[in-house]
């Protein structure tokens, strides 16, 4: 069976080919955002199968399997590994014009040099093929063979980071790994028994001093583990007027575990407070905005969060994201700033809001983030890269992450690296954009990999991944 899976795959024009071969694919990785568990990282995780390595954990599989009448016990239930994999091999033709589509094609490509196309009849044999060469393609492997110099994994802020501490001795690990700092659970405080339980692993007494106290001392510990990156997913800013002495009292009455009036007021003096210790710490901020989550009750219940079953969010997002940014600036604490949407009706609000807030003394400071989630595919990077390009400088963006939990899914910064040489070279194609190699491709390898090294304040090796 033919692949229609090319070298020159989504480039349609000579200047995007070059772009892209000589350019953009012999970029490293520089992945400031992954979900992908460091102790597996730490472990040099061995997969047992190709079901493990691909399908646990993936909600976009399962919503795609859902969608085509696949029964639950093949999505996270305890069907086998086997079973789960020829449900996926039943379900991917049917993901035509979907990017799982091109995404699982790639991904057995370039990992497993499987050039079929992945459907019932051929499912036998390829799970044969990829699960004879798993055992030599253990986690660091995978990294390498990747070009990943750097990963930054998303933490809660009560992880001991030992899994970080082992990954940082490993002197033979080619990729730099750094723990992100994720504190939503702080803002949970609507769910008052888990939110509870939270500040208890926390550290935090019945004072919103002492959480304060407790914030602070875990920020102190990621940093001296290297951490330089915080992250947000929120539905919205939080950027309403609340004094400390109304914080603390909201504080204490949820430690009661009495309900919060008005709770999008202490997230707000808590959000800023946050933003003040990043830019302290020269860190980073990262603001994933818009996801609508948990919508089904029933599946949530039985399942948990993170199974699929969220959704776009169409909340107003620019008065308090302004509002948010602003008093941080005006108060000289605003740090570098990342924000994501996950509605493509923000796109302009969001290229237009960090026009705003920037500053002479880093290019771009304040960064319009990739296409997240629901818009991490072809339409959605193009959305985002034109937006970009017509009300900011695509010049300074530092470019494509991973936002995954698979080690194979580092074929979406290849897939965006398409993307991008392709919308570039068809601009020079109609005339928009000079022929100039050299100059087109400059521009390609710093969104590729050179502008993220400039960004983040990590320590990263000069040498090759």
């Amino acid at each position: 069976m033919k692949t229609f899976l090319t070298e020159d795959f989504l480039l349609t024009n000579a200047v995007a080919r070059e772009l892209y071969h000589h350019y953009a694919a012999p970029q490293p990785i520089y992945d400031y955002h992954c979900h992908l568990p460091p102790a597996q990282i730490a472990a040099n995780h061995t997969f047992r199968s190709l079901t493990e390595i691909w399908l646990a954990g993936d909600h976009y599989k399962w919503r795609a399997m859902r969608a085509n009448g696949v029964d639950e016990r093949y999505c996270t239930g305890d069907a086998s590994d086997w079973e789960k994999f020829l449900a996926w091999a039943r379900t991917v033709p049917h993901t035509l014009r979907n990017p799982l589509y091109h995404w699982t094609h790639l991904e057995l490509w370039r990992y497993f040099g499987i050039t079929d196309l992945l459907d019932e009849s051929t499912a036998r044999a390829i799970w044969d093929r990829a699960n004879a060469l798993l055992p030599s393609l253990p986690v660091h492997r995978l990294l390498e063979m990747s070009r990943v110099r750097v990963v930054c994994t998303t933490d809660d802020p009560t992880d001991s980071l030992e899994h970080h501490r082992a990954i940082q001795q490993q002197k033979t690990l080619p990729t730099r790994v750094y723990p992100t700092f994720r504190p939503d659970r702080v803002f949970a405080i609507d769910q008052l028994d888990a939110w509870n339980d939270w500040l208890d692993r926390l550290g935090a007494g019945g004072s919103l001093t002492s959480l304060l106290t407790a914030l602070e001392q875990r920020l102190d510990f990621f940093h001296q583990h290297g951490c330089r990156l915080s992250d947000h997913g929120l539905p919205y800013v939080y950027a309403e007027d609340c004094p400390e002495s109304e914080a603390a009292t909201a504080y204490r009455t949820a430690r009661e575990r009495k309900p919060v009036s008005q709770p999008d007021r202490f997230r707000s003096f808590i959000l800023r407070w946050l933003g003040e210790q990043y830019h302290a710490r020269g860190w980073v901020m990262q603001l994933h905005l818009g996801a609508l989550r948990g919508n089904n009750t029933r599946i949530r219940q039985k399942l948990g969060a993170d199974t699929g079953h969220d959704s776009i969010g169409d909340w107003p997002q620019a008065e308090s994201l302004a509002r948010f940014l602003d008093r941080l600036d005006q108060a000289d604490r605003l740090p570098r700033t990342i924000l994501y949407n996950l509605n493509p009706a923000d796109n302009y609000v969001f290229a237009t809001m960090i026009g705003n807030f920037q500053d002479g003394r880093i290019a771009g400071k304040i960064q319009y983030g990739s296409g997240w989630w629901f818009l991490d595919q072809k339409e959605g990077m193009e959305w985002q890269l034109n937006a970009l390009s017509n009300l900011g400088l695509l010049s300074r963006f530092v470019g494509m992450l991973t936002d995954s939990r698979s080690f194979l899914s580092y074929i979406r910064h290849e897939y965006f690296r398409r993307i991008l040489c392709n919308l570039i070279g068809r601009d020079v194609e109609n005339g928009e954009l000079p022929r100039d190699i050299p100059m087109l491709g400059d521009l390609v390898a710093r969104i590729c990999y050179h502008n993220a090294r400039a960004y983040f304040p990590l320590d990263v090796p000069d040498t090759p991944a």
